[in-house]
C-alpha cells in the first residue's frame, strides 16, 4: 500500500543536482560620456575633442591676457625755472668749497663813507706753526711757511751741526715768527724759530741784528730701561701690549724664545719678563727703544736671554753665554735615500768597499744646494766622484756632491745654506742619476744622518764678564 517514491526522489535528486543552472543573461547599459574640459592635445590630432581643447586653451589663454594689469607711467610736471633773484637767494646761502673760490654768502655793498685805501698795511710780525710731515724736507716746510729759499737753506746748515737733518722726526712743530719786510715783494725775514729737535735738545734761533744766532737748550734725560713683567694667560701677545710693549718688541720677543723654547709650549700660567730701552725727559715726554732683556719663567725654570754684540754681529744669548744657534744641515736635494753610509758591494767595480756617503735618488737636471753656509774648496771633475763640489764649513766639518750633471758653484766661492750649486747627474762611477752626499769632520768621513750642523756663539773670558755685568745690572730694575 505503500508508494515507492525512491525513483521520484532520486530522479527529482538526480534532475536538480545535475541540470545545468540557467542564469539570465546581464544587459549592459553604456555610462553618459564623460567631458574633459582639458584636453591632451598630443593626442587624436584633429578628431572633434582636439578642436574643442584647443579653442578652450585659446580662449582660457585670451582671457589671461585680457585680464592683465595695466601700468601707466605718469610723469611729473618738471618744476619751474629759478628766478635770477632767487637763483642769488641760493647762492647767498650756500656753502661753496674753498677750492672753488668760497665766494658764497651775503655781502654789503660799500657806501659812500667807505675810503679806498691805495695800499694795504701790514702787520709788524707774524706768528705761525709748521708740522714736519713724513718724507718732508727741513727747509722746504720753512719756505713753505714764507721764509725765502735763501734764508731757510741758510737756518738749516745752522741747524745741522747739532742734529741731522733726517733724524728730526716726522710731526715735529716749529713754532715760527716773521718780521716786518721793506716792500711786498719780496718774503718776510725770520725773526724767531723754536722746535725740539731731540728729546733731550731743543733749539732756537732769533735774530740779533742782521744774523741769526742758534740757542741751544739741553733737557735732562733719565735713561732707566723699562721693565715689564706678567702672566701670559690666554694669549702672549695681548698680554704683553696690555703690560705696555710696543708689537715690535713682542715679535721681537717671540723671535728670540723661538730659539730655545717652542712657542707652543708657552703655558698661561708661565710669566714674561721684558725690559726695553726708555727714555723720560724732564719735560714729560717718553722714547721707548728697542727690546733689551727678554725672559720666561716656566714653573721652576726660568730662561734669560740679553741682546750681545760680539764679533761684530749682534744677536741673542742665554745667561751662560750661549748665543743663538745656526747654519741647521739642509736637505741638499728633493729625493729619497737610495743607499747608506758604510760598507756596500759596489755595482760597478764588483766588490764590496766603503761607501763614504748617502746616495739620494733623484730624476735628472734636479736642483742641488748647500747643506750649510760655507767656502767652496773644490768644484770640478773629480775621479769616481764624476763632476764634485766640495765645501768648507765653520768647526772643522766639511760636506762633499758628486755625480753632478752641471756644476754651478766655483772654487772660493762662499755659498749660503740652500744656495744652488749644482744639478744632479751621473757621471763618474754611476749607474743612474742620483746625488752622492758626504760629510768630513776634520777631513774624516762621517754618517750625514749623525751631524746636525748646529753652531752656536760662545762668550768667554772678559767678554763674559761684560756680559753678566750688564745681565746683572738689567736684571735691577725694578718692574712696573
Amino acid at each position: 500500500m505503500f508508494t515507492n517514491t525512491s525513483a521520484g526522489l532520486t530522479g527529482g535528486g538526480a534532475a536538480a543536482i545535475g541540470a545545468p543552472s540557467i542564469v539570465a543573461p546581464r544587459t549592459r547599459t553604456r555610462a553618459p560620456a564623460r567631458f574633459d574640459l582639458v584636453v591632451d592635445l598630443g593626442q587624436r590630432i584633429g578628431s572633434r575633442d582636439w578642436w574643442r581643447g584647443l579653442v578652450t586653451c585659446t580662449a582660457l589663454c585670451a582671457a589671461a591676457v585680457s585680464l592683465a594689469p595695466r601700468f601707466h607711467v605718469w610723469t611729473g610736471a618738471a618744476p619751474a625755472p629759478l628766478s635770477e633773484a632767487q637763483q642769488a637767494e641760493m647762492r647767498a646761502e650756500a656753502i661753496a668749497p674753498q677750492a672753488f673760490g668760497a665766494d658764497s654768502g651775503r655781502r654789503v655793498m660799500p657806501t659812500g663813507l667807505v675810503e679806498h685805501l691805495s695800499d694795504t698795511p701790514e702787520r709788524p710780525q707774524v706768528e705761525l706753526s709748521a708740522t714736519l710731515g713724513q718724507g718732508d724736507g727741513f727747509a722746504r716746510v720753512l719756505e713753505r711757511a714764507g721764509i725765502g729759499t735763501v734764508e731757510a737753506e741758510a737756518v738749516a746748515r745752522l741747524v745741522a751741526p747739532d742734529v741731522s737733518l733726517s733724524e728730526i722726526k716726522p710731526g715735529t712743530r716749529l713754532d715760527i715768527v716773521l718780521g716786518r719786510r721793506p716792500n711786498k715783494q719780496v718774503a718776510r725775514p725770520l725773526e724767531h724759530l723754536a722746535f725740539r729737535a731731540k728729546l733731550e735738545l731743543s733749539l732756537e734761533a732769533n735774530r740779533v741784528g742782521d744774523a741769526l744766532q742758534l740757542k741751544r737748550i739741553p733737557i735732562a734725560v733719565d735713561e732707566t730701561p723699562l721693565r715689564l713683567e706678567g702672566r701670559v694667560g690666554q694669549s702672549l701677545f695681548a698680554a704683553a701690549r696690555a703690560a705696555g710693549a710696543p708689537a715690535t718688541a713682542i715679535q721681537t720677543y717671540l723671535r728670540a724664545m723661538a730659539q730655545h723654547v717652542p712657542v707652543d709650549r708657552i703655558r698661561a700660567d708661565d710669566r714674561f719678563d721684558l725690559i726695553l730701552a726708555h727714555r723720560r725727559a724732564a719735560t714729560g715726554e717718553t722714547e721707548t727703544g728697542g727690546l733689551l732683556y727678554a725672559g720666561l719663567t716656566e714653573g721652576r725654570k726660568i730662561l734669560r736671554l740679553l741682546k750681545w754684540q760680539a764679533a761684530g754681529k749682534e744677536q741673542w744669548y742665554d745667561a751662560a753665554g750661549v748665543g743663538e744657534s745656526h747654519g741647521q744641515m739642509k736637505m741638499p736635494v728633493a729625493g729619497h735615500m737610495t743607499s747608506n753610509f758604510g760598507m756596500r758591494f759596489h755595482p760597478i767595480l764588483g766588490y764590496s768597499r766603503m761607501h763614504q756617503g748617502i746616495d739620494y735618488g733623484a730624476p735628472m737636471g734636479s736642483p742641488i744646494v748647500a747643506a750649510a753656509d760655507g767656502t767652496v774648496s773644490f768644484a770640478g771633475f773629480h775621479g769616481g766622484h764624476g763632476n764634485y763640489v766640495q765645501i768648507r764649513h765653520d768647526g772643522g766639518m766639511g760636506t762633499g756632491y758628486a755625480h753632478m750633471s752641471r756644476i754651478v758653484a766655483r772654487s772660493g766661492q762662499h755659498v749660503s745654506a740652500g744656495q744652488l750649486i749644482g744639478y744632479v747627474g751621473s757621471t763618474g762611477l754611476s749607474t743612474g742619476p742620483h746625488l752622492h752626499f758626504e760629510v768630513f769632520r776634520n777631513n774624516t768621513p762621517v754618517n750625514p744622518l749623525s751631524v746636525k750642523f748646529t753652531q752656536a756663539a760662545q762668550l768667554a773670558g772678559a767678554e763674559l764678564n761684560r756680559f753678566k755685568a750688564t745681565l746683572a745690572r738689567l736684571m735691577a730694575v725694578r718692574r712696573n
